[in-house]
C-alpha cells in the first residue's frame, strides 16, 4: 500500500513584477541596522540573482513612496527573502521602517531586478569590497557561494565605522572559518564606543592595505558596494594600477529618490506651449488601453511623461531604468529603451518596457 505523507503544495516562482508579501521576522543586526524578512501567503520560491534588489511600495503619512533595497538573503533559502536597512538621521523611509514595520505587516514589493549580481559575472576568483550597509548585496553573494559549495576563491574586505558596526560579523566569521578558500578582512575607521577590543586594520581602506590583504587583487572579478566616496576611492586605486575595469562591478543605485507626483496641469500647459513650436506631424501618439485615453508627445519624451499628461500615475521609484517599478506592457509600436538593468531580457521578449526610460519611435499602444 502506498502512503502519501506529504500534502500537495502549489508553489509559484518569483518573477519581476508586483507582489504582496508579509513581514515574518525582524532582526536587530547592530544598534542602527535591522533585517526584515518576508514571505508570501501562498508559497513562492523567491529565486533571484544574488546582488539584486527589490523596491518597496509604502505609504508614509498618507504619501505613496517607493524605495529600493538590496536583498541581503540568498536564493538558496528560497521560501523567503530579506532586506537589511540602516537607520539614517534624515532618512524618512529608513526611520519609518525601523519604527513601524513589524511582524505580520503586509506590503507590496516590485522586483527582483539588477545587473549587479554574481550570476551574470561568473569567476573563479572573486574580491568583494563593501563599506557600511553596502555589505548587503555582497552578503547575499557570500551566502550563495557558501550554501551551494561553490568552488570559488573569495576574498571579502569590509570597511565599517567601528567594530560594533560590522553587520553580519558573526555569520561572516562562521562561514569563513569553515572554508579555507574564503578569506575575510575587516577595516574599522574608529575604535568601538563600547570598549570592544579591536586588533585589525584601522582607518580607511588604502592601496597598501589592499595589497597586504589581497596581493592578487588585480587578478580577480571585483564586486563593490558602499557610499559613493568609498566606491570612488576603490576605483581610483584600481585604475591607477591598470586594472581592467570590465571586471569591476558596483551597485548602481544609492538611496532612491522620492516618487514625486508631477503637476499634471503644469505639464499639459508646458506641452501645449512647446507644441506651438513643433510641426504636429513630428509628434507621436501614445494610447493607454486601460482608459482609452491618448496623447501626442514630442520626440524624445518618455512613455511615463505621456501618462502623466493624461493624469495617469504609473508607479516609479528611480526614474533611471534601475528599479523596474514602472514596467508596463507594450501592445504595439516600438520604443528606444535606455535602461540600467531594471528589466530582464525575458521581460522585454514578452513585450514589457520601463515607462520612465522608454521613448517612442512612432505611435504606441500601452497596456495601462
Amino acid at each position: 500500500m502506498t502512503m502519501n505523507f506529504f500534502n500537495p503544495v502549489t508553489t509559484q516562482t518569483w518573477t519581476n513584477g508586483r507582489h504582496r508579501v508579509r513581514c515574518v521576522k525582524v532582526i536587530q543586526e547592530t544598534l542602527d541596522v535591522r533585517t526584515f524578512c518576508f514571505m508570501a501567503e501562498q508559497p513562492v520560491l523567491f529565486f533571484f540573482k544574488p546582488g539584486q534588489f527589490v523596491t518597496l511600495e509604502l505609504e508614509i503619512e498618507g504619501e505613496p513612496i517607493m524605495r529600493s533595497y538590496t536583498i541581503s538573503s540568498s536564493p538558496s533559502i528560497p521560501y523567503s527573502f530579506s532586506i537589511t536597512v540602516k537607520r539614517l538621521p534624515d532618512g524618512k523611509v529608513s526611520n519609518w521602517l525601523h519604527d513601524n514595520l513589524k511582524v505580520g505587516d503586509e506590503l507590496a514589493v516590485h522586483g527582483p531586478v539588477g545587473d549587479f549580481n554574481a550570476i551574470d559575472h561568473p569567476a573563479d576568483k572573486v574580491l568583494l569590497l563593501s563599506g557600511g550597509v553596502g555589505i548587503t548585496p555582497l552578503m547575499s553573494m557570500t551566502r550563495w557561494f557558501f550554501d551551494t559549495n561553490a568552488n570559488i576563491d573569495v576574498e571579502f574586505v569590509h570597511s565599517a565605522r567601528s567594530p560594533g558596526d560590522v553587520i553580519f560579523h558573526r555569520e561572516l566569521v562562521h562561514m569563513f572559518s569553515r572554508l579555507p578558500e574564503f578569506k575575510l578582512h575587516v577595516v574599522c575607521e574608529n575604535k568601538s564606543d563600547i570598549g570592544e577590543a579591536w586588533t585589525g586594520y584601522r582607518g580607511f581602506l588604502t592601496q597598501a592595505m589592499l595589497e597586504l590583504m589581497v596581493p592578487d587583487y588585480l587578478e580577480r572579478e571585483i564586486f563593490c558596494c558602499g557610499p559613493t566616496p568609498y566606491m570612488n576611492a576603490v576605483k581610483k586605486i584600481l585604475r591607477s594600477n591598470g586594472f581592467d575595469m570590465a571586471h569591476y562591478h558596483q551597485e548602481s543605485f544609492g538611496a532612491t529618490p522620492l516618487d514625486v507626483r508631477e503637476d499634471v496641469r503644469e505639464l499639459a500647459e508646458q506641452a501645449e506651449a512647446e507644441a506651438e513650436d513643433l510641426d504636429y506631424s513630428d509628434m507621436v501618439q501614445v494610447e493607454f488601453t486601460g482608459t482609452g485615453k491618448s496623447v501626442r508627445i514630442q520626440p524624445g519624451e518618455t512613455v511615463h511623461a505621456a501618462a502623466s499628461k493624461l493624469g495617469l500615475h504609473i508607479p516609479k521609484a528611480c526614474g533611471m531604468g534601475i528599479c523596474g517599478t514602472c514596467r508596463v506592457g507594450l501592445k504595439s509600436g516600438e520604443v528606444e529603451m535606455d535602461h540600467n538593468g531594471g528589466i530582464t531580457d525575458e521581460d522585454i521578449a514578452e513585450g514589457y518596457i520601463l515607462s520612465c526610460c522608454s521613448r517612442p519611435k512612432g505611435d504606441l499602444v500601452v497596456d495601462y
